[in-house]
């Protein structure tokens, strides 16, 4: 309850609103995003170095440490996509045995180097097929604005970590100043699209970058994303940003 001074939270169902340029309602979107993604498993990881800048892998550890993750804990990670997120944590646990990913992509599973490592599981945030209290962190990169239903995956974190357990989701938020937004838009719709189509990438890899800046600038404000965390009855709910653009949400399940 909040109290009569207090605004209402706004609770984030669809990050966004369908984006008539990709699909045309929301029951078009999972199949876009299907398509889309098992279109660009196989080079997937190598467009990402050039809109990382390198500093990909060394980045996702130190978040995933901020957030708690430490060895020897046990990890569930959600929209694994082709592993770069779990490759990280798999350095930090210390086993790659302690890590489940869950994606709704075959083919980016697939195509991930920890494929024949961890355990992988078809499956979407909205509906975890994993048990009650089976994990003790729960991780997911840049994946927040795909989710067709935010609320319902942050029900799923909660029903799937520990008491006690640990969540940390990484995503690219739009800069606050239009000087900023202007040049994160030119270099994720100009100009990573241009070197995935130069460097001879699968037809769906120059669009999918598109379609991420896309997504990104339409989605609900941090605040509302913090809102939903917490209305999940998730605790210690706090966004920590790097160069004004990386959200990293931090929470936890109560004990």
């Amino acid at each position: 309850m909040t109290s009569p001074s207090e605004p209402e939270p706004t609770i984030v169902h669809a990050p966004h609103e369908p984006l008539a340029a990709y699909y045309r309602t929301e029951a078009e979107r999972a199949g876009f995003l299907r398509e889309i993604f098992d279109g660009t498993a196989a080079d997937y990881d190598r467009v990402e170095r050039y809109l990382a800048l390198g500093s990909g892998p060394w980045y996702r550890r130190q978040a995933l440490l901020r957030a708690g993750l430490a060895r020897g804990m046990r990890v569930v990670d959600v929209g694994f996509g082709t592993g770069l997120v779990a490759q990280q944590a798999i350095r930090i646990v210390g086993d790659a045995a302690l890590l489940t990913g869950v994606d709704p992509s075959p083919s980016m599973m697939g195509a991930s180097p920890l494929a024949a490592r961890v355990k992988l599981v078809e499956g979407r945030a909205e509906a975890i097929p994993l048990p009650d209290a089976s994990a003790d962190f729960i991780s997911m990169g840049y994946a927040l604005r795909h989710i067709g239903d935010l609320a319902a995956a942050c029900a799923e974190f909660r029903r799937v970590l520990r008491p006690g357990g640990r969540l940390c989701l990484l995503e690219i938020t739009k800069p606050r100043g239009p000087v900023g937004t202007a040049l994160l838009k030119a270099y994720m719709r100009g100009w990573v699209p241009l070197v995935a189509r130069l460097s001879g990438s699968q037809a769906h890899t120059p669009r999918i970058w598109r379609y991420y800046w896309d997504s990104i600038e339409a989605c609900a404000p941090p605040e509302r994303i913090l809102d939903t965390l917490r209305a999940a009855g998730l605790a210690g709910v706090r966004r920590h940003v790097e160069l004004g653009v990386f959200s990293e949400y931090q929470a936890q399940r109560p004990a």
